[in-house]
C-alpha cells in the first residue's frame, strides 16, 4: 500500500539554510513530506541551488517594474497552486502575501520568525535582538513557528516556539549562529508533527 506523504512547497527569498534543512529532513526520514516545489522571489539566490542540487522544481516569480501587489501575488499564487501543495513553507521569504493568496490556502501556509511569539516582528530580528541586548535589557531572543492566516506581520496562530539565550560573551555572529541551528530543529519537528496530523486526517477521510 502506498504511504500517503504530505506535499512541501517552500518559498524562499535568500540564502535557503531553512531550506536545506527542511530537504536534508526529508532525505534522512526526519520529516515524512516531500518538498514538491521551491518558489523564489529573487534570481540568482542560493536558495535556488540547493533546491537544484536535491532535483526539487524551482520556479522564480521576480517582481515587475510597475507592477501592483495584487498582480504580483495572483501570478504567485498560480505557481504556487501549480505544485497542489498540502503545506507551504515561508523559509525566508521577504514579501507579505495578500489575503487574496492566503485565503486559498487555510490553515496551510507556516512561517517561521526568528524571535519569540509577539515579539521584534518584521526583518532582521536576530541584529534587533542582539542590539537590545548591547543595550544591557535583553537577555534572550527566540524562534516562533506559526501559521500565517492573514496580511498581518508576524502574528498567526503559533504552532511552536523556543528562547535561545544571549551570553554575554556572543558576537553577533555567535548569536547568529545558534538562532539559526534551533530554527532547523524546530521547523523541522513543527513540520513533522503537523504532517503527521495531516495523514491521520487523510487515514480518517479514507475510512469514512
Amino acid at each position: 500500500m502506498k504511504v500517503f506523504r504530505p506535499r512541501l512547497a517552500v518559498m524562499v527569498s535568500g540564502n535557503g539554510s531553512n531550506l536545506q534543512a527542511i530537504l536534508d529532513a526529508c532525505e534522512h526520514g526526519l520529516l515524512r513530506a516531500d518538498v514538491v516545489g521551491v518558489v523564489s522571489s529573487k534570481e540568482g539566490v542560493p536558495a535556488i541551488a540547493r533546491a537544484e542540487r536535491s532535483k526539487v522544481s524551482v520556479v522564480v516569480v521576480a517582481p515587475v517594474p510597475n507592477e501592483t501587489r495584487a498582480a504580483y501575488d495572483l501570478r504567485l499564487l498560480e505557481v504556487v497552486k501549480g505544485f497542489s501543495p498540502d503545506i507551504v513553507v515561508l523559509a525566508g521569504f521577504m514579501r507579505i502575501l495578500s489575503n487574496n493568496f492566503l485565503q486559498q490556502f487555510p490553515s496551510q501556509v507556516v512561517n517561521l520568525h526568528p524571535a519569540l511569539p509577539g515579539e521584534l516582528p518584521g526583518t532582521h530580528s536576530i541584529e534587533r535582538a542582539f542590539a537590545e541586548s548591547r543595550d544591557n535589557w535583553r537577555t534572550h531572543s527566540g524562534i516562533t513557528v506559526h501559521l500565517v492566516p492573514n496580511e498581518g506581520v508576524d502574528t498567526g496562530p503559533v504552532l511552536a516556539s523556543e528562547v535561545v539565550p544571549i551570553h554575554a560573551h556572543d558576537t553577533l555572529e555567535s548569536f547568529t549562529e545558534r538562532m539559526h541551528e534551533r530554527e532547523h530543529i524546530l521547523l523541522v519537528q513543527t513540520l513533522n508533527d503537523l504532517c503527521q496530523n495531516f495523514v491521520a486526517g487523510q487515514e480518517i477521510d479514507s475510512v469514512s
